[in-house]
């Protein structure tokens, strides 16, 4: 599994409705509200040999009400 963390910016006064959204899909394990740039945080593991940019637009940014989303990926560093 590869872990993948994503910040996700919502329209104004949707953003409860794309965490409801995106728990809905059963993806992240993770979820949380945020403050600053960016309105929620996910954690999300995506299977090993899966395509991440294809699985995080098929299953995350595809959501209404998703105006702008940051992926970064981790690494095992030790």
């Amino acid at each position: 599994m590869n872990c993948v963390f994503m910040q996700v910016r919502c329209l104004p006064g949707k953003t409860y409705e794309v965490a409801d959204k995106i728990y809905e899909r059963e993806i992240v394990s993770e979820l949380y509200s945020t403050s600053g740039e960016f309105d929620l945080l996910a954690k999300i593991y995506v299977p090993d040999g899966e395509d991440i940019g294809k699985f995080v637009n098929e299953k995350i940014l595809n959501i209404d009400g998703i105006v702008h989303s940051l992926t970064t990926l981790t690494f095992k560093a030790f």
